[in-house]
């Protein structure tokens, strides 16, 4: 004869076993779970911090901002201009700090200088060349193909053919 008490063929260890260890992991998971803490304790600090990395790129991503980009360096960088922020420092500091530590690249739109000079007036030159190209290759294929000027001769040719095809 079986020991403890019958539950539809089952012992009620046979389930209580399963259902503790379900609510011991429940319960250290709540235990630990920590609320969610606000990047910045200061929300004047993290407002101007998200104004300020919208401004810039994230140099892992590339084509992001270091605002809404997620990768590990960018979450660092956004830490540097927190830091940068409470040492009362302006937007142009701050930026000129990262400028000095990671060049030009880190702004989305970077001074007019001339070490940006290809990257402001580039695309303008390449069209202004393209243009240029495409006009140079339109006027040489239209003095090519120029239309040949006919004789008199020629003309009562082809217009004697013309009758002589309409009378067939």
């Amino acid at each position: 004869m079986k020991s403890g008490f019958q539950f539809f063929g089952a012992t009620v260890r046979t389930f209580l076993r399963p259902l503790s260890a379900l609510l011991l992991t429940m319960g250290i998971g709540a235990v630990l779970a920590l609320e969610a803490t606000p990047n910045a304790q200061d929300p004047v600090v993290e407002a101007r911090m998200i104004h300020i990395s919208e401004e810039l790129r994230c140099l892992v991503c590339q084509n992001e901002s270091l605002a809404s980009s997620h990768a590990e360096l960018a979450g660092d960088l956004r830490e540097e201009v927190r830091g940068l922020i409470r040492q009362n420092k302006s937007d142009n500091e701050i930026k000129e700090f990262l400028i000095t530590r990671y060049g030009d690249f880190v702004l989305y739109r970077p001074a007019v200088k001339p070490v940006t000079w290809a990257l402001w007036f580039g695309p303008f030159a390449l069209l202004a060349v393209a243009l240029f190209a495409t006009g140079l290759y339109l006027r040489q294929r239209q003095r090519l193909h120029a239309p040949l000027a006919w004789t008199a001769e020629e003309m009562k040719k082809a217009e004697q053919l013309l009758k002589d095809g309409e009378s067939a």
